[in-house]
């Protein structure tokens, strides 16, 4: 038994599927969104919305919400393990762009995209408690089935066409390329938390330090003043080589002396590493994987989006932004090509080539190649001037070149 034929169907409620809804719905085509867990919440850690992204979100409107919740990022900054600075760049407006770069804490950008879609399509827009297991489809319709968390069958749903916004683990994606295997790992273990901490640097700034061997670490703010002493909300990402684990898991709760003794000497001027670890309360650990680029997402009247499209390293704050950018344009296509296997090609065809090419610069030169750059030129010892490790141009260029595969270069976007 089905239900009544509908529009576009959205497998997945995370940011890429809740931005296609909103720019369908700009574009007057009616969608829905099915998610398979029962509740929504706000989940996971720290996020940069770079400016091609908040590009988008202005678009829908979305600029004033963004504000009320995240950081305008004003710069980024590297340093080695021993807190010698090597180079800071500007961000965002204060680089040049036309709009904003945000630090956001990802729970907080799908609440607000979330309240965004009921809104303004209604509260029966978004369906949970519905994780779809499949797909069939004829020559104008697609059918998904669907189980409820306990795995009960549910009513099968049919739709014009439907989008696999499902994740890294996308039962879409398998029913279509079912020997590709589990994500590929990198050798990595990232571990991650937000905790209250005072202010750094700029106040908004983005900092990146050390090297995987002996540990890196990124931090950034994500909220603005969230007590009475003026502290943020700081977000951390501290990433080790370590063994491939046996199983993968994005919600694991970690210890402290997991990953902690490779910082417990970083006291820096402007931060105190260690004692930011250690008053985050519960770090989350996760392996770091990705996939690698496949020729097509797109099967007759069924596509994929995102994560399930195409798993990225995150390690260029790249990752949401590039699902945002899939969920721009094929709601471009719907709006000029009708809701058929044409629009899903183009959409194939521009989208597959753009974020392949991102996947594997993650993987080979992302911004972090600054760090390992200085960290292979100096033996993973202080220097005296950066200078005469490295070159401020060339430091420019491996920044630069990552914003021009990503697409988000000043003159690109700003053109």
């Amino acid at each position: 038994m089905t239900q009544a034929k509908s529009d576009v169907m959205i497998i997945g409620g995370g940011i890429g599927g809740l931005v296609l809804a909103l720019s369908l719905h700009q574009k007057g085509i009616a969608c829905r969104i099915f998610e398979a867990v029962r509740e929504i919440r706000a989940v996971g850690a720290g996020i940069n919305l770079l400016p091609h992204a908040v590009k988008e979100l202005d678009d829908l409107g979305l600029l004033p919400a963004l504000d009320a919740v995240g950081i305008r990022t004003k710069d980024a900054s590297y340093f080695n393990r021993y807190g010698q600075h090597i180079y800071t760049e500007p961000a965002g407006i204060d680089a040049g762009y036309q709009w904003p770069q945000f630090s956001i804490h990802r729970g907080d950008l799908q609440e607000l995209l979330l309240k965004a879609v009921i809104e303004r399509l209604g509260p029966d827009a978004v369906i949970t408690g519905h994780r779809c297991t499949g797909v069939d489809q004829t020559e104008d319709s697609v059918t998904a089935h669907f189980v409820d968390p306990d795995g009960n069958a549910l009513l099968d749903q049919t739709a014009a066409v439907a989008i696999g916004a499902d994740g890294i683990k996308s039962a879409i994606r398998k029913q279509f390329y079912p020997n590709e295997g589990e994500p590929v790992y990198a050798g990595l273990t990232i571990w991650r938390g937000v905790t209250p901490y005072k202010p750094f640097l700029s106040g908004a700034n983005t900092i990146r330090a050390g090297w995987m061997n002996v540990g890196k670490i990124m931090v950034y703010p994500i909220r603005n003043n969230i007590d009475a002493e003026g502290n943020q909300l700081m977000n951390w990402v501290a990433t080790l080589e370590r063994p491939k684990p046996e199983t993968y898991d994005w919600n694991k709760v970690a210890k402290h002396e997991d990953f902690f003794d490779a910082y417990k000497d970083w006291h820096f001027d402007w931060l105190d590493v260690p004692d930011l670890l250690m008053k985050t309360e519960k770090p989350l650990v996760f392996p770091m994987v990705d996939r690698d680029p496949v020729p097509t997402w797109t099967f007759g009247r069924v596509t994929l989006l995102g994560d399930a499209a195409h798993p990225m390293y995150p390690r260029g704050s790249n990752g949401a932004g590039q699902s945002i950018l899939d969920a721009r344009y094929l709601a471009n296509q719907f709006a000029e090509k009708g809701l058929t296997p044409a629009a899903l090609q183009a959409y194939d065809k521009e989208r597959v080539a753009a974020t392949s090419k991102v996947v594997l610069m993650n993987r080979k030169n992302p911004p972090d190649a600054i760090l390992r750059e200085v960290h292979e030129r100096t033996g993973d010892k202080p220097f005296d001037k950066i200078e005469d490790v490295i070159s401020n141009e060339e430091l420019a260029e491996i920044s630069q070149g990552y914003k021009r595969v990503a697409g988000f270069h000043q003159e690109q976007l700003n053109r």
